[in-house]
């Protein structure tokens, strides 16, 4: 699960990534309103926590610009005494909100209770691509009905190439989002990965190469 966590206090933001990360989440860390409208525009996390009092802009505004363009699920993080924040995070795309301080238990329940309530909203529960069909809450693969099985890291490749619906994506956000590193060394990993995937499947266009860029799925 990626994790989006937009702190400006570098102190609490780096014990809330610590944390989550300590949790399972892969977490990308941003500072102010501004970049969080970017990073979800480059790569959709499956959760958004939102300090609603970022140096640039107003919360209640980088909530309304993320609806525009996502439906991932919102915890807004708000001060103790901030009841109207809390209140207009709500109305304008906030799935929930947890109050300065917290206990990371709450934390994780929170997000946990907002994944449950909201799964499903951020992406097609399936992704086709002529005859391949990728189920994405189920992590299962068919091919003309079947099902074929393929390992952890291949189906996180199909899988981040069907979330971008045909989008280009380049390798080193591949590289970063299904193995972790950006490392261009590990290109030829990706580049095994995607060969093993094209055979599996026996669709070897359900991956198409974009010379010098990436990858994308096929339609």
């Amino acid at each position: 699960m990626r994790a989006l966590l937009v702190e400006d206090d570098t102190v609490l933001g780096g014990a809330m990534a610590r944390a989550l990360g300590a949790a399972g989440f892969r977490v990308r860390h941003v500072t102010s309103g501004a970049e969080a409208l970017a990073a979800v525009r480059e790569s959709e996390p499956d959760v958004v926590l939102l300090d609603m009092g970022l140096p640039d802009r107003d919360g209640i505004g980088v909530c309304r610009g993320i609806r525009e363009v996502s439906r991932v699920p919102i915890l807004a993080v708000t001060g103790r005494g901030a009841v109207e924040a809390r209140v207009s995070g709500l109305r304008n795309g906030a799935d929930d909100y947890i109050v300065k301080p917290f206990l990371v238990e709450e934390l994780l329940a929170r997000i946990d209770a907002v994944l449950r309530r909201t799964r499903g909203l951020g992406v097609a529960p399936a992704v086709v691509a002529g005859d391949v069909e990728i189920d994405l809450a189920r992590r299962a693969v068919t091919v003309a009905g079947a099902e074929v099985g393929l390992a952890r890291k291949e189906f996180d490749l199909l899988a981040a190439l069907a979330r971008r619906e045909g989008a280009v994506v380049a390798r080193d956000e591949l590289l970063d989002e299904v193995w972790g590193t950006s490392d261009p060394s590990a290109r030829r990993t990706l580049e095994a990965h995607v060969a093993l995937v094209r055979s599996k499947l026996g669709r070897p266009e359900v991956i198409v190469t974009a010379r010098g860029v990436g990858y994308r799925l096929g339609r």
